[in-house]
């Protein structure tokens, strides 16, 4: 069944991302356009990926370390000040 019919994408297509690491609605849009033209389909896309959709997702809830990128955002700027 297509999920995108801007751009012909499927379920499958939308699932096969996903199993390569794709776990956000802009992820799905970076591999394959879904969702980048009248943005109809991103609440099924969506509901498609929902949880355990995402290898890297399913490791973060069980209590796996954080990806690298993410302890970097969580310096705020009181953090930066005390710093300073």
């Amino acid at each position: 069944m297509y999920v995108c019919s801007c751009f012909g994408i499927t379920e499958q297509q939308v699932r096969e991302h996903a199993d390569t690491g794709a776990c956000t609605p802009r992820q799905i849009a970076s591999a394959c356009k879904a969702g980048t033209d009248c943005g109809g389909c991103v609440k099924r896309i969506q509901s498609l990926l929902g949880r355990g959709a995402c290898p890297r997702r399913e490791l973060i809830d069980s209590g796996a370390p954080e990806p690298l990128g993410v302890e970097a955002d969580a310096v705020g700027p009181a953090a930066l000040s005390e710093a300073a």
